[in-house]
């Protein structure tokens, strides 16, 4: 929980695009020190001249949220500019689909690597940093909030791979909500659940490193791009609406944060199956269509 942004700092992953730049723009207007963080360097430099030009104080980072060496020079430079954050931002995320038998090593290295272990860096490197200057200080107030997506309560066929990255960080959140709990009341925690919003993360392999190469798509990841490409581009709710979404979690210090509170019904019927152990829903229950094509188009010989 943060009552007043005004003079903190914020280290924001994926700060160069979607989620990232969208809160980087509401924390210049709140008065906050801004630490960039991506690795598209041309992103990152537009980022980090619209924000000094919003007259914000600025440290940008090119980075691999994935190399513990990397986010370790991060958290030290920060330290030594800014001093401990009060709002760090878990964001940089990647996408990748298909059945989840046909993703390659380098698959399962790149997504989970951004996705879980960019998280997990972030959590393990600027926690301890912000519990020290917590005990410094009984007013200092602090927020961690790390991006999952609906992906992580649910189970949609075809994107295994990020499913299991998004549940992942869900659960490392709710832990570190009930850690965070435990030893202090200044440091607040919160995990970001979005549906489809248009961020440009459907168009992630953009950013995909050289060492991971992708194999040529299979029928299943090329379905699965274009169904992705087509539901995120559609997607009526903005990122600067969840941008705000965020501040306002942080306020009011609410952990879960939505972008379509109405898909939480296919959430319930996954839970209530878990309980009433049966096996799992139909996850295509309110949009049959959809489900129809897809069995047929991978089907088809």
């Amino acid at each position: 929980m943060i009552s007043d942004f005004k003079g903190k700092t914020a280290v924001l992953t994926g700060g160069g695009s979607g989620f990232g730049l969208e809160c980087a723009r509401i924390g210049a207007r709140l008065g906050m020190n801004l630490v960039l963080v991506d690795v598209q360097q041309d992103a990152l430099d537009k980022a980090e001249a619209e924000m000094r030009q919003a007259g914000a104080q600025v440290l940008a980072r090119r980075v691999d949220v994935s190399k513990a060496a990397e986010m370790e020079a991060l958290a030290k430079a920060v330290q030594e500019r800014f001093g401990a954050p009060h709002f760090v931002f878990n964001n940089a995320g990647v996408g990748a689909g298909g059945l989840v038998w046909e993703n390659s090593i380098a698959d399962w290295e790149w997504v989970l690597g951004v996705n879980v272990w960019g998280v997990v860096h972030g959590v393990r490197l600027f926690t301890p940093m912000m519990l020290a200057a917590a005990k410094a200080d009984p007013k200092w107030q602090g927020h961690i909030v790390n991006t999952a997506s609906m992906a992580g309560l649910l189970t949609p066929p075809n994107m295994g791979i990020y499913n299991v990255s998004k549940h992942a960080v869900v659960s490392l959140t709710e832990t570190l909500y009930q850690d965070l709990r435990l030893v202090t009341d200044q440091i607040g925690a919160s995990v970001l659940c979005p549906y489809f919003v248009p961020t440009g993360i459907h168009q992630s392999q953009r950013n995909r490193p050289g060492e991971l190469p992708a194999a040529k798509p299979t029928k299943s990841q090329l379905i699965g791009q274009a169904m992705s490409d087509k539901a995120v581009s559609s997607g009526k709710v903005t990122a600067p609406e969840v941008a705000q979404k965020v501040f306002d979690a942080i306020a009011a210090d609410q952990f879960y944060i939505f972008s379509h509170p109405k898909a939480l019904g296919n959430v319930r019927s996954r839970m209530e199956a878990i309980v009433d152990i049966r096996n799992p829903p139909d996850p295509f229950l309110e949009r049959p269509e959809v489900g129809t094509q897809l069995r047929a188009a991978l089907r088809e010989s």
